[in-house]
């Protein structure tokens, strides 16, 4: 952790949702006149696309059916320590961006699924915000968490994230439900051993659940809105949480245990506004007292 340079993680699995909670951060850092550099988890991956699609091949042609991207053998985690650790160190380190379609990828004059080259974070900057996949991520080799001044998880429950992969995988990026199904089993050990434990590692989780029916998420026509959910909202520690003012500003909210407040899932934006903009005034705080 660090004082000058303050690092704040949002991590969540793929389909999670953690890109919609990272345009809620930027709209209060433009409110607050924070510059934040971004760092896409995804920019972390050891191999670009055709490289991935060859070593699955590879994994598959040597009995390795567990091999994914959410495990260390397809992820730079080192590396990813490393930024953490020099920035909060220093207020620098090196970065790329990975090129998810033809639109990232046109201004680079790249292909989709492959990366820019590394190059050095803008200067002074106040924070840096990472959004992916091992924001917490520890293992016996790394700890990245241990670097981060504020943990965030995204973690609808499971069947949730299954119907919001399933439908973004296929709608937005052409695969077949097939296909889809296929990588969430695949993925399934690296899942139980690397995603999940981190959100143990959190400062404050958001889930999601679903008033609808999800028993079934391979044949759901639709994804539940905000509307048909509830937010369960998680502190580790309720110490300085000013829960008497976020239950009178979240509309039908209630605590259900003593770090514990649920309210409508419409109100993510807000509760979200309203919980991380104090937080982020004391990191800004900390920091200009620290210079």
């Amino acid at each position: 952790m660090s004082v000058k340079h303050p690092i704040i993680a949002i991590t969540g699995s793929s389909g999670a949702g953690t890109t919609t909670v990272t345009r809620t951060f930027q709209q209060i850092f433009r409110r607050e006149g924070v510059t934040a550099a971004i760092v896409e988890g995804d920019s972390f991956h050891r191999y670009d696309r055709k490289e991935m699609r060859a070593k699955m091949k590879e994994a598959q042609e040597n009995n390795q059916p567990d091999f994914s991207h959410f495990g260390p053998e397809a992820n730079l985690f080192e590396e990813l320590e490393d930024l953490f650790r020099h920035y909060g160190e220093t207020g620098q380190g090196r970065v790329r961006k990975y090129l998810h379609d033809d639109k990232e990828a046109e201004p680079y004059g790249q292909e989709p699924g492959t990366f820019t080259d590394w190059e050095t974070l803008p200067a002074d900057t106040d924070i840096l915000f990472y959004e992916g996949l091992h924001g917490c991520v520890k293992t016996d080799r790394v700890d990245v968490s241990r670097h981060v001044d504020l943990r965030i998880g995204v973690v609808p429950i499971v069947n949730l994230e299954w119907i919001q992969k399933i439908h973004r995988d296929r709608n937005m990026r052409g695969y077949s439900q097939e296909a889809v199904v296929d990588t969430i089993l695949r993925r399934m050990p690296d899942y139980v051993k690397y995603i999940c434990p981190q959100f143990s590692l959190t400062d404050v989780n958001f889930q999601r659940v679903p008033t609808v029916d999800t028993s079934n998420p391979f044949v759901a026509r639709d994804i539940p809105s905000s509307d048909e959910s509830m937010l369960v909202i998680r502190f580790a520690n309720p110490k300085g949480i000013d829960f008497p003012y976020l239950l009178a500003m979240l509309k039908d909210s209630f605590m259900s245990r003593p770090n514990t407040i649920v309210c409508p899932g419409d109100k993510m934006a807000l509760a979200m506004q309203l919980i991380f903009t104090p937080m982020i005034w004391q990191l800004m705080d900390r920091k200009k007292k620290a210079f």
